[in-house]
């Protein structure tokens, strides 16, 4: 089961609103999900995308791949970011050979 970090139209006619759920990849857009774990609201601007900050770590850490729209704004939100710095960090600390006293 390959599962992807998607959006999920909602709202009004005029007016969308995305939920950011987890999904089974062939699951239908507004179908099945496993779980949300934010929203985007376009017309909000500034403010348009809240998130569950770990959840979106933790399916991200499991394997989950987001779909080009929701890494665009994951990369908006800062996400993609300090994932990067951590993971990176972590990876510096494992190689790092400790110096003898002088």
């Amino acid at each position: 089961m390959a599962v992807k970090i998607r959006l999920r139209r909602e709202g009004r006619k005029k007016t969308p609103m995305y939920r950011i759920v987890i999904a089974d990849s062939k699951a239908p857009r507004d179908g099945r999900f496993i779980e949300i774990i934010g929203q985007y609201q376009p017309q909000l601007g500034e403010n348009a995308i809240n998130l569950k900050l770990d959840r979106v770590e933790h399916w991200m850490n499991v394997g989950a791949l987001p779909t080009d729209t929701v890494r665009s704004l994951l990369r908006r939100a800062g996400v993609l970011k300090a994932r990067h710095e951590t993971r990176l960090a972590a990876k510096l600390q494992s190689n790092a050979v400790a110096l003898p006293e002088a």
